[in-house]
């Protein structure tokens, strides 16, 4: 698996040095993004702002330290790979913005389709870019729509009438906190208590990780704005229809988030009890890759009766393979993180579970390890269908010059990666992968079918 991360977000209003929180929460958020993170804090009484941000680990970033002067009863924070930006220090979140009004920061998951436009427009009219994010693109926008409505919260109704791709937002102002979602629901957001306090984030686990009561799902298209203890619920007036990401299931989320009612991992079990009905193969024992993998490995297993297998151990303390400058570094790097348990593989026919493939090297890598090991044979699952389309709405798929999927039929792929033998979820198992209920999900970087152009 070669897909990027994205990011992650996190936002707590009405409890007091609330900085340790938002800690936690990104920190169960550190599967979305690696490369920088940050947190803003403010109190509402005099909005002194405090920001500590910069490149890597939350835990080699946010030290305590620093955590103990980031003061206040309201704060943002983020952790970020790079969809849209370079990866250097300047780039990392939240944003800062000081303006006419005030001062206002921002924490953003997404991308936007039309930032470069929106961009050139600013620059046209003398606005100075400090980052290459399009996340700064709604910073100004914000600023400048404020300067003629009446409240923060209009300015950021009118900011999303003009940005369009997929964007979870938070924005935070002398007094407010406010969260905004995608009118297509692209970018996952969800809403907290905290005894009291509001908490918005991406992904359930960050609740769990404070201590935080599920409240509900921010909806396609809606606002909701947090002051002085009361919560409101504000219409965009964006047409709206829910096209939720589909590869949040397969492969960003956490396996214990649950996102807009559906369990990630048993949308995962479910992938891989239809995998097992759709390519059923004989063999000894079903593996799965770590850790997007192990879930519809399970449901493989427990549909086919072939026994599941612990067949891979992960070291989680290796930096990610895919920023390795060389192939053979990159090779050196994937055997280092993931190495196979020869005493579980040898002499056994294998069948190997992972969410998806992209150029076909780490996997191929992976079943020349296992072959290594001793596996006689190595079938390989895909619980996703084949990459054939870019995303650009924040998730990092390359486009189709870079995509095996696009140059080779599924039997060419079988062959340049050595399996024995490959099949992938079909597009018609998405929707019972997640429960039924109709295509309300993105798929177009399987499909093509782009809910945004």
């Amino acid at each position: 698996m070669a897909i990027h991360e994205e990011c992650g977000v996190f936002g707590i209003h009405g409890r007091e040095n609330c900085a340790g929180e938002v800690y936690y929460g990104l920190f169960s958020l550190q599967h979305r993004g690696q490369e920088s993170c940050g947190i803003v804090s403010a109190d509402t009484d005099d909005f002194t702002l405090k920001c500590v941000k910069g490149m890597g680990l939350v835990s080699e970033v946010l030290t305590a330290d620093k955590l103990e002067g980031l003061t206040g009863d309201m704060a943002i924070g983020h952790v970020r790979y790079s969809t849209s930006g370079a990866s250097v220090p300047e780039n990392a979140q939240p944003i800062v913005s000081h303006y006419s009004k005030g001062t206002i920061s921002i924490a953003h998951n997404g991308n936007l389709t039309n930032a470069d436009e929106l961009r050139d427009d600013l620059a046209h009219n003398g606005a100075i870019f400090h980052t290459t994010t399009d996340s700064e693109v709604i910073a100004y926008l914000i600023a400048l729509k404020r300067a003629s409505t009446p409240s923060v919260e209009e300015a950021v109704r009118e900011v999303m009438g003009m940005i369009k791709g997929g964007y979870a937002l938070l924005v935070m102002s002398p007094r407010k906190l406010i969260a905004a979602r995608d009118p297509w629901g692209l970018k996952p957001l969800v809403m907290g208590n905290l005894d009291g306090a509001t908490v918005f984030c991406s992904e359930t686990c960050a609740l769990e990780a404070v201590g935080a009561e599920f409240v509900r799902d921010i909806n396609p298209g809606e606002m909701v704005v947090v002051e002085d203890g009361e919560v409101r619920s504000l219409d965009s007036g964006l047409k709206s229809e829910m096209r939720k990401c589909v590869f949040e299931y397969i492969y960003f989320a956490r396996p214990d988030s649950v996102m807009d009612g559906i369990s990630v991992a048993s949308a995962r079990r479910e992938a891989g009890r239809i995998l097992a009905r759709r390519h059923p193969c004989d063999c000894d024992i079903v593996i799965g890759v770590p850790e997007s993998g192990i879930d519809a490995a399970l449901g493989f297993a427990a549909e086919s009766g072939i026994p599941y297998e612990k067949g891979f151990v992960k070291n989680s303390y290796v930096g990610r393979t895919f920023i390795k400058p060389s192939q053979a570094q990159r090779k050196q790097a994937v055997k280092i993180k993931l190495n196979p348990i020869a005493s579980v593989v040898s002499g056994k026919r294998v069948v190997i579970i992972d969410d998806s493939i992209v150029r076909g090297n780490t996997i191929a890598d992976q079943i020349r390890l296992l072959r290594n090991a001793g596996a006689t044979e190595v079938h390989v699952r895909i619980s996703s269908p084949p990459f054939m389309h870019p995303c650009y709405y924040g998730t990092d798929v390359p486009d189709e010059d870079n995509l095996i999927a696009c140059k080779h039929t599924i039997p060419e792929i079988c062959e340049l990666i050595g399996a024995d033998s490959l099949g992938y979820l079909g597009i018609e198992d998405l929707d019972g992968m997640l429960g039924g209920g109709g295509r309300r999900y993105c798929d177009a970087c399987f499909t093509g079918d782009y809910p945004v152009r």
